[in-house]
């Protein structure tokens, strides 16, 4: 298996999330009530998992061997990507910090939500095609077949190190709460 075949089933999971994310915002857009818990661990699984368990795995490795290969992290592709994460940081704390305001009460941080969360949503499927579509198959092209299982290890070993056990269990149960709580 290639190493950038790891984060793609990760993108698919993230993607189950824009989904429901991208509902919780419409309707809360439209009027509905929407429970601000749905945005704040819609906010927990981006942290946790998005940025956490994947985008730590990209910018900590991937990123890094692709160094190696001829990839600045200062300029071109790489770039980019490590400039959309910063971006999408951005917004997760403005939906975290709106969500905890529409919680508290506050009636007016529904259209803070709604927007955080939509900029997110769109930031991240423009993000994960460029990702998908152009800088892993670059990776791939660069990186030789032989080191993609010490790229693998190196993912393993960030999840061990970085992120604690059993992360893509408890954030597939996030996702699957998520999607039942938008269906």
């Amino acid at each position: 298996m290639k190493a950038t075949e790891i984060l793609e089933q990760e993108h698919a999971l993230i993607q189950e999330v824009l989904n429901s994310l991208e509902r919780g915002a419409q309707r809360l857009a439209a009027g509905e009530e929407v429970p601000a818990d749905f945005f704040i661990d819609a906010a927990e699984f981006i942290r946790g998992f998005a940025d956490g368990a994947h985008h730590k795995k990209e910018e900590g490795v991937l990123f890094k061997a692709m160094g190696r290969h001829g990839f600045s992290p200062e300029a071109g592709p790489v770039a980019v990507m490590l400039a959309e994460h910063d971006e999408a940081r951005r917004h997760t704390q403005g939906l975290a910090e709106s969500a905890q305001k529409l919680k508290g009460g506050d009636r007016g941080a529904g259209g803070d939500v709604s927007m955080y969360a939509m900029s997110y949503v769109r930031l991240l499927r423009q993000h994960i095609m460029k990702e998908s579509g152009i800088l892993f198959q670059m990776a791939d092209s660069v990186i030789p077949r032989g080191e993609h299982a010490g790229i693998e290890a190196e993912f393993a070993q960030v999840e061990r190190d970085q992120i604690g056990p059993a992360v893509h269990e408890k954030y597939q149960a996030l996702a699957r709460k998520l999607k039942g709580q938008m269906a």
